[in-house]
């Protein structure tokens, strides 16, 4: 792999706290970024607001602005992100598909296609920049359109499942599974529409957890326990 963009959820970045931000867990992540692109491999990072705001759990605003709030919130998670990642010797840069002052750089894929090239690990915040799309469809444009080799999705839990293993003790964890079925079975390792694009534009992900001990590093160097999907 040369290039890959790996999605972090805004819960599992917040530790056992839920919400807002857990430093040694951030900086455990840091870490091992760093051992990624001091070997030379490309990393782009997409985090989820969970831990600030769910736009559809709300009930009381207009869905529109209250997805707003939750890219405003995956503004804040890269912004802080980013700078636990500079605090320990690595480059960034931060792109959002709207304009938010100098606190962000404006995407376009030629920009992004140079921080990469320049060494430096790329956020990607915002989302899509448009309402009823989730970060989930956002990860998988932005890989599709800077030619990532496969999606990393690091979550709270290590894998996908037929069911909800926090709810279910007798869940069974894939392996692997086609993207195919992930859409068929409604399995939901990301969103529908992010599964339909991946489908279409046959961009793999690899489901795993986040908290267990290196996996980043393990995952990308082939010591993986998680789910593969493949297209």
């Amino acid at each position: 792999m040369r290039r890959i963009l790996l999605k972090l959820s805004g819960e599992a970045l917040a530790g056992n706290k839920k919400t807002g931000f857990d430093e040694g867990t951030v900086r455990k992540v840091a870490l091992q970024i760093k051992v990624l692109t001091e070997e030379g491999l490309q990393v782009g990072i997409v985090i989820g607001g969970g831990n600030f705001w769910r736009g559809r759990a709300s009930q009381n605003l207009d869905r529109t602005k209250a997805d707003q709030i939750g890219m405003l919130a995956t503004v804040m998670n890269c912004i802080y992100v980013s700078e636990i990642f500079r605090s320990v010797g690595m480059r960034t840069g931060v792109f959002t598909p709207f304009v938010c002052g100098s606190f962000t750089e404006l995407f376009s894929k030629d920009r992004a296609d140079e921080s990469f090239e320049s060494g430096k690990v790329v956020f990607f915040a915002g989302g899509t920049g448009h309402p009823y799309f989730s970060t989930d469809t956002g990860t998988v444009l932005r890989a599709v359109e800077v030619g990532a080799d496969v999606i990393l999705l690091a979550k709270s839990i290590d894998g996908i499942y037929d069911d909800d293993p926090l709810k279910n003790p007798a869940a069974r964890k894939y392996d692997q599974v086609t993207i195919s079925e992930v859409i068929d079975r409604k399995l939901q390792a990301v969103d529908m529409t992010a599964s339909v694009l991946a489908r279409d534009h046959k961009m793999p992900m690899w489901v795993f957890g986040l908290n267990e001990e290196n996996s980043i590093v393990d995952t990308v160097k082939g010591n993986f326990h998680g789910t593969k999907v493949i297209v």
